[in-house]
């Protein structure tokens, strides 16, 4: 008799904690993954978007990836191992991952890729409010997209300054490159003039403004490199280049040198684990 005495009491509250449960989950902001968004009219501008579950605008950090290729070939699927390791490790960043335009004489030629980057992290910022993602970025970039992660990193601020850079086997002086090529190979020269247009006497301002090297100051993001030792694309001396500048510059900076390892691209699995044990500890020790 008591049971039925009590049961509308019951009842409401079940009902009340039913209501109470519908609307937690009706504000839960759900997980987003689009593929092929434009950033620009051309077919190659594009990328892809991955947005955490429950971000918000004040807290919600991100992440951009830039693939390599020579500037000449590559997509942003090769970096699908990247982004699957990255949404493990730190689920709650937001990841674009992007294509540019790749360079073909004459056509989308230097500086058509500086310009793409730049024009994909405005495109991005300018939908903050839509995607809910905050004003933190880091840049991560592989070979040739390393060196348009450091470009844009090192020589703009806006649409907005990175809280870190990261490069794997990046160029950063395109003059060196193309007049001490790795091992001496000059197939790299004549391959880095067909990408840029021209070679450096042709054009010594245009390599000088590709060079992110030449843009390192006291108020860089901080930037890890990882180099291999054996690397037959891009010199070790790249990435001591810009060590050397980024430490009398007083920038935070982390060198992480593979002595046995060749280009990124051909390191093995144990190597790749280490790089991004690395990589993770020092996007979340920066992007605060």
């Amino acid at each position: 008799m008591k049971f039925f005495k009590y049961a509308p009491l019951i009842l409401f509250f079940i009902v009340l904690a039913s209501c109470k449960k519908d609307a937690s989950t009706a504000n839960t902001i759900a997980a987003v993954n689009q593929t092929n968004i434009a950033y620009g009219t051309d077919p190659l501008q594009k990328m892809d978007i991955f947005l955490p579950a429950d971000r918000t605008a004040a807290t919600t950090k991100v992440i951009v990836t830039i693939h390599g290729g020579s500037w000449t070939s590559g997509d942003k699927k090769d970096l699908t191992g990247y982004v699957d390791s990255l949404k493990r490790r730190l689920p709650a960043y937001a990841i674009f991952n992007i294509n540019y335009r790749l360079s073909a004489y004459p056509n989308n030629i230097f500086p058509a890729q500086e310009n793409d980057v730049k024009a994909a992290l405005d495109f991005i910022y300018s939908k903050s409010a839509e995607y809910l993602i905050s004003d933190k970025y880091a840049l991560v970039g592989v070979s040739a997209g390393a060196h348009l992660a450091m470009l844009q990193g090192f020589k703009y601020t806006s649409p907005v300054k990175p809280k870190v850079v990261a490069s794997f086997s990046g160029p950063a002086d395109l003059i060196e490159m193309y007049n001490h090529p790795a091992g001496g190979n000059s197939i790299i020269s004549l391959a880095l003039a067909q990408a840029v247009g021209n070679t450096p006497t042709q054009d010594s301002l245009l390599y000088a403004t590709s060079s992110p090297v030449n843009f390192i100051t006291s108020s860089s993001p901080p930037t890890i490199l990882f180099q291999g030792g054996i690397d037959p694309l891009v010199s070790t001396t790249q990435a001591i280049e810009v060590q050397t500048k980024l430490v009398n510059a007083g920038v935070t900076n982390q060198y992480v040198f593979y002595p046995g390892t060749a280009h990124i691209g051909f390191w093995d699995n144990a190597t790749m684990f280490d790089a991004f044990n690395k990589l993770q500890a020092f996007i979340e020790t920066n992007v605060l």
